[in-house]
């Protein structure tokens, strides 16, 4: 079973909200991706979102696109991030692992190789921005290795187009709560619960919330719609300062504790 579908399972058992934090592969260091991965892990994260840096991000605002020129200056690549999950697994078998990015970079290195690298080194799901669902046969070694590819519903996704995806989708949905890029402050949650309530109606797949996620209010005010919540601009915007891997570990987890236990007490669910 994949450990995204194992990880959904043992919270919806548990009644508790998932907390997925993305952070940039690469930044603020190219060595400290795995310090980080434990970090977050340590801080109650359920599933992480890697993104993998990528020159031309379409969905991103200008915290993560920083980030992502920062790991390119770096060097950072598919290769090295896969390194340093395999390095993440010695210690830690059970937290899913997302690759978030575009084709572009997979194109280059190879669908074949990319997915047979990231099944053996670990990884779970993958998440391309610009692979619409019309396009997922591209993907197929990815769901050949045991991968789960992960799709994006936006607030302008018909209906037509939502019943594709769905028929499709696997581990979970990723539901944009604004038509926007990362790291705007414009949460719609009465918008988002009726978005979440109309795809309820046809699929039981898990539905984590992402885009505006800043803090523990707002994850707390979209729990009750969400299978999960996903930060990252926020966090990523804490870390671009750090001066080394243990102070961005540090970083991470003082930011994200207070939101893991924020999300327990509002679910009545503790850690």
């Amino acid at each position: 079973m994949n450990r995204i579908d194992t990880r959904f399972a043992d919270l919806r058992a548990a009644g508790r909200t998932g907390l997925i934090p993305f952070v940039t592969a690469g930044d603020p260091s190219a060595d400290g991706i795995t310090a980080l991965m434990h970090a977050l892990v340590a801080a109650g994260a359920d599933l992480i979102e890697l993104g993998v840096p990528f020159s031309d991000p379409m969905a991103d605002g200008p915290v993560i696109q920083h980030a992502s020129e920062r790991a390119v200056a770096r060097g950072v690549g598919i290769a090295l991030i896969l390194e340093q999950v395999a390095a993440f697994r010695q210690r830690d078998t059970t937290t899913p692992v997302v690759l978030m990015g575009y084709l572009n970079p997979i194109e280059i290195y190879g669908w074949t190789r990319f997915a047979g690298e990231a099944a053996a080194a670990g990884v779970d799901g993958v998440l391309l921005v610009d692979c619409p669902v019309e396009e997922a046969q591209s993907a197929e070694a990815v769901t050949a290795a045991g991968l789960h590819q992960i799709f994006l519903v936006a607030p302008t996704t018909t209906d037509r187009r939502l019943a594709a995806v769905t028929a499709r989708a696997h581990g979970f949905l990723y539901l944009v709560s604004f038509a926007g890029v990362t790291g705007a402050n414009r949460l719609d949650t009465t918008a988002i619960a009726q978005r979440a309530a109309a795809i309820r109606r046809d699929s039981d797949i898990p539905i984590a919330v992402g885009f505006g996620v800043r803090d523990a209010d707002s994850a707390v005010a979209i729990a009750g719609c969400a299978d999960a919540v996903i930060i990252g601009s926020a966090l990523v915007e804490r870390l671009a300062g750090s001066t080394d891997a243990g102070d961005a570990a540090a970083r991470a987890q003082a930011f994200l504790a207070p939101i893991r236990a924020a999300l327990d007490a509002a679910r009545g669910a503790p850690r």
